[in-house]
């Protein structure tokens, strides 16, 4: 993938997993520093090897994207692969490789946190400019109807009493992980009331660290806000299946992601999932020999 388009995935919030062969023995068909990007339904665009290394590196992309981990890949053909404890290090067997080993690191690159401030007080301007300094999309608002974007991590309303219920309102019913306002306790404690809230509405917001200028309060908030974030992908994030399963491949028994993207057949009301065309056809000829029955349509 060019880096362009991989811009214009940051642009568009869609994360994806950059995949690069570390090392390669032979005989294999990748070599050290080819690469690939792993899109969220499991499309794989770019080589970092044959179908049955493309399996695993998808089913351990999508893996790291739940997870927001790297990780290096050891994809052996061997039956039982020695163990390997370390940290940030995977290793799997793929008896179907033709021969050699592969090692890819898998980066997982996730959208940065979004937050949508409404408001136009110190604190709200305070906020935003904190938050674009830690890297994150920060989106000021001040129209109580725009709407709060799907994957937003955080919704923080700073108006000094101008639609707080309506924006908050909102934010507590699109799921929002953090919904922050900055009031009073005695005035935040009137609105999450009126809201029903209870202790899903933060106010105020933030941690109390004894902060005077809106600048320390905006610390506060984006520091209780990372207290809380999701560390991985959001399941209802566009584009984003609800957590990948794993399924085993009935004919050599990898590991294969349950995605759109796997080799799969619907056979007698069943989805079966396949490293590559390979298996898939030692199963349509005979299901029967693996877990299904006969005869299975091509």
């Amino acid at each position: 993938m060019s880096p362009s388009a991989a811009d214009e995935l940051r642009r568009a919030r869609r994360p994806f997993v950059r995949v690069t062969v570390i090392s390669a023995e032979r005989p294999t068909s990748a070599k050290p520093g080819d690469t690939a990007v792993v899109l969220a339904d499991g499309t794989i665009v770019g080589f970092v090897g044959g179908a049955c290394a493309e399996t695993s590196v998808r089913a351990q992309a999508l893996r790291s994207l739940e997870t927001g981990e790297s990780v290096v890949l050891r994809i052996t053909p061997d039956a039982e692969p020695s163990g390997d404890d370390r940290p940030g290090h995977v290793t799997v067997a793929n008896p179907c490789l033709s021969g050699g080993t592969l090692e890819v690191f898998v980066e997982p690159e996730l959208p940065p946190v979004l937050v949508h401030v409404f408001g136009d007080a110190p604190i709200a301007r305070a906020l935003v400019e904190v938050g674009q300094a830690a890297g994150w999309d920060m989106r000021p608002v001040t129209d109580p109807s725009a709407a709060v974007p799907p994957d937003a991590t955080a919704v923080v309303v700073a108006s000094h009493g101008r639609h707080e219920e309506e924006v908050l309102g909102a934010a507590l019913s699109a799921g929002v992980p953090y919904v922050g306002l900055v009031a009073s306790r005695r005035r935040g404690a009137a609105v999450a009331t009126a809201l029903r809230a209870g202790d899903a509405l933060r106010t105020p917001a933030g941690f109390d660290i004894g902060a005077r200028s809106p600048g320390e309060v905006a610390l506060s908030i984006l520091a209780e806000i990372v207290s809380v974030r999701p560390r991985a992908v959001r399941p209802e994030q566009p584009g984003v299946p609800a957590g990948a399963e794993i399924a085993t491949d009935p004919v050599c028994g990898m590991a294969v992601a349950a995605v759109a993207s796997s080799v799969h057949v619907d056979h007698d009301g069943v989805t079966y999932w396949f490293c590559g065309e390979g298996c898939r056809a030692a199963f349509v000829d005979a299901p029967d020999r693996y877990g299904g029955s006969a005869p299975a349509d091509r």
